[in-house]
């Protein structure tokens, strides 16, 4: 009785471990089957979705994207390069230029450093780049809107402007973030009209040196660009050529309180012994000055240019830029600057060009490797030589 009743407890515990095995027996091959069959409409998608990639890039390689720039390259100029080779530094002031060749390292660019009490190009380094040709100012053209809608009344620097429903800045956080949006409706309240006759005044489309042999004048357009209008010449420069004398020169009148030098670039002893600084024209912007300055240390301290290293005991006001110019084509990184140290206070102008790794931020530490390599050698803290009298030359 008992061995029967052993058999038949048994017998149920397998009935019942029976069903628990099978569901497990089908679900495996159950999902096996339903990956065997997704995996090639995974493959197909997928293929699919790296075809319609590919074209995509390939249309962005041959249009215009919506902010101004080639979408994707491909860039004509080499991002890094020999940017001495061919320079002559006959004249140069050679403490500045070796600071200058450290900071730009291998970068294909230019730099140019100018004293803004007399208009003395002190050192151009990569001359062919910033004499030869003029590119797109990119961000850098917002100082030119920044002062023109100061002028004429059409914005405040503590007023808000409404970019969104939510967003208001005013115009020292838009210098120093570079706000596209906002300097492109200073720039349509401006009108083209007002926005060509600053820059004119500025010294964009004339060249800013006097007697600078191969110097290119660049372009400022006789009528709105066609793409984008107004607001995108004043936010991205569109249609504009600048070269790196006219950032230089601007930013000498804005470094120094409103005066603008013809930019004089001596090239020998005996041209040094009688340079005498020139001066180009006054410009009306001393109540402006001080309106920007905020927004271009902002730009510096937390802004775009953060790169150049802020310090409150040596402090660097700048403007970067970078767009990529249609026109070559090839990516650009601008940063136009000015420090103020004592006596000696320089305009740096840094413009790097090539591909997508060269930018604002990084022409903005390039700028800053020049002021750092100046400071270790003690050049802000000596004691300079008082600048030689301006002349007003005729006709100006």
């Amino acid at each position: 009785m008992l061995f029967a009743a052993l058999v038949v407890m048994a017998a149920s515990l397998s009935a019942f471990a029976i069903p628990s095995k099978k569901p497990s027996a089908k679900k495996k091959p159950v999902v096996a089957a339903k990956t065997a069959k997704s995996a090639p409409k995974g493959k197909a998608a997928t293929k699919r979705t790296l075809s319609a990639a590919a074209r995509k890039r390939a249309l962005a390689r041959t249009r215009t994207g919506r902010n101004g720039t080639v979408a994707g390259g491909p860039w004509k100029e080499p991002t890094f390069a020999d940017s001495t080779m061919g320079d002559d530094v006959s004249g140069e002031d050679l403490t500045i230029r070796q600071a200058a060749v450290n900071a730009l390292g291998p970068y294909n660019g230019s730099v140019v450093v100018v004293d803004p009490k007399t208009g003395r190009v002190l050192t151009i380094v990569n001359q062919k780049l910033a004499l030869g040709s003029g590119f797109q100012p990119c961000s850098t053209i917002k100082l030119v809107c920044a002062l023109a809608g100061l002028h004429e009344g059409v914005v405040e620097r503590d007023t808000p402007i409404r970019l969104s429903r939510r967003v208001s800045i005013d115009m020292t956080e838009a210098l120093a973030t570079s706000n596209n949006p906002y300097f492109a409706q200073v720039g349509e309240k401006l009108g083209f009209d007002r926005v060509h006759s600053y820059a004119r005044q500025f010294g964009l489309g004339e060249r800013a040196g006097l007697g600078i042999d191969g110097e290119y004048p660049g372009i400022l357009p006789e009528a709105p660009p066609k793409f984008g209008g107004v607001g995108m010449m004043t936010s991205f420069g569109e249609g504009i050529q600048l070269t790196t004398l006219q950032l230089a020169s601007l930013l000498a009148a804005i470094a120094n309180g409103g005066t603008m030098y013809h930019l004089q670039y001596p090239r020998s002893n005996e041209e040094l012994r009688r340079f005498t600084p020139r001066v180009k024209r006054q410009l009306d912007i001393g109540g402006e000055i001080p309106e920007i300055k905020p927004g271009m240390m902002g730009a510096v301290e937390y802004g775009t240019a953060r790169r150049a290293h802020y310090d409150p005991n040596e402090p660097i006001l700048g403007k970067t830029g970078t767009c990529t110019d249609r026109t070559t084509p090839t990516h650009l990184g601008w940063f136009g600057s000015f420090n103020e140290v004592g006596n000696n206070k320089l305009v740096v102008v840094v413009l790097l060009t090539g591909g997508k790794a060269v930018n604002g931020p990084v022409a903005a530490q390039v700028a800053g490797g020049v002021y750092k390599n100046l400071s270790g050698q003690q050049y802000f803290a000596s004691g300079s030589a008082p600048a030689p009298k301006a002349q007003t030359l005729p006709n100006d």
